[in-house]
């Protein structure tokens, strides 16, 4: 599958709206983080989502800038509330700035994501303000979630999914949606599109929390185990409480109550119990089961048999990523 003319478009639109300008100190860290790289992968669906509408994907520029711009601007306030040192493999902007810095340079990337709406016309305007006004409150409320589980000792995986879906799914979903917005398709097929996108992001997010405590250090660009030091209530450690047997839940549960100085010996013996009790496979299992759902509801959109070729291929790439 080849995107880098969406990627290629994408790079190019950011390096000529993305400038330096006074003050450098609000300025430097947005161009900082956005010019790292990652995966860029919600900007492109929204480029691949207006051409496979059957618009001109160069319309969709600015919207797919404005939700790499929102994007960014949430991990910005995630590593800051997570205390993260890495970002993509690069110290994260409140680490190589500072934490103030961090917060303002993240609001004014969340106020840069809006202005890129105002190119189009008022109908189209008004779509994708709605869509994202809606998708960016989720999002926060998918945070508020997170945090909240970090203390909370009764998270049930259904409480688990459903901070996901709004944490990381609802925007792939609205990814995919504004393009098809752009592109002028019909509401069903804006429907379904966001459907495939939604099932798709949660799948994306549990292999990022598979990732998180099994991946290579060297390719996954963040700190491997950090969800364990965070004592987040992932789907595998929720998973792994269910299958364990009463000694091995109470044990993961006082890991998960330590705060030692040296993390590395509790992220060894909570990856030991994520296998033993059968959790790290049950969450592979959950990562295919609903990539699987994101690409039977492919069928019912009016795009070409290639363009959902293309798009299932997205959805297996996604499914087996290391990155």
């Amino acid at each position: 599958m080849d995107i880098s003319k969406y990627s290629d478009a994408l790079v190019a639109h950011l390096e000529h709206k993305v400038t330096l300008k006074e003050p450098a100190s609000l300025y430097e860290p947005i161009k900082y983080i956005l010019t790292l790289g990652g995966k860029r992968l919600r900007p492109v669906l929204t480029l691949m989502s207006a051409d496979f509408f059957g618009g001109n994907y160069k319309q969709a520029l600015d919207a797919s800038l404005a939700v790499e711009m929102f994007h960014n601007f949430s991990l910005v306030h995630d590593d800051i509330m997570d205390n993260a040192p890495l970002r993509r493999g690069h110290q994260t902007v409140h680490e190589k700035w500072d934490i103030n810095t961090g917060i303002l340079s993240g609001d004014a990337m969340l106020i840069l994501a809006y202005q890129l709406f105002e190119t189009y016309e008022p109908k189209v305007f008004m779509q994708l303000a709605v869509l994202f006004s809606k998708t960016a409150l989720e999002v926060c409320e998918g945070q508020q979630y997170d945090v909240d589980f970090e203390t909370r000792t009764d998270v049930t995986i259904s409480q688990y999914i459903k901070m996901i879906e709004y944490k990381t799914a609802v925007l792939i979903g609205a990814s995919l949606q504004m393009g098809a917005i752009i592109a002028n398709a019909s509401p069903s097929c804006q429907e379904k599109i966001y459907a495939f996108g939604k099932n798709l992001g949660i799948a994306f997010q549990l292999q990022d929390d598979y990732l998180d405590a099994f991946g290579n250090p060297l390719t996954f660009g963040k700190q491997v185990g950090g969800d364990i030091i965070a004592n987040k209530k992932t789907f595998l450690y929720l998973t792994a409480l269910q299958k364990s047997s009463p000694s091995g839940a109470q044990e993961l549960a006082t890991l998960f109550a330590a705060m030692p100085k040296d993390p590395s010996d509790k992220i060894t013996a909570v990856k030991e119990i994520f296998v033993c009790s059968g959790a790290a496979k049950a969450t592979e299992d959950e990562i295919a089961r609903y990539t699987n759902t994101s690409i039977s509801l492919l069928q019912d959109i009016k795009i070409s048999q290639q363009h959902k070729d293309t798009l299932k291929s997205f959805a297996d790439f996604l499914m087996n990523r290391n990155v």
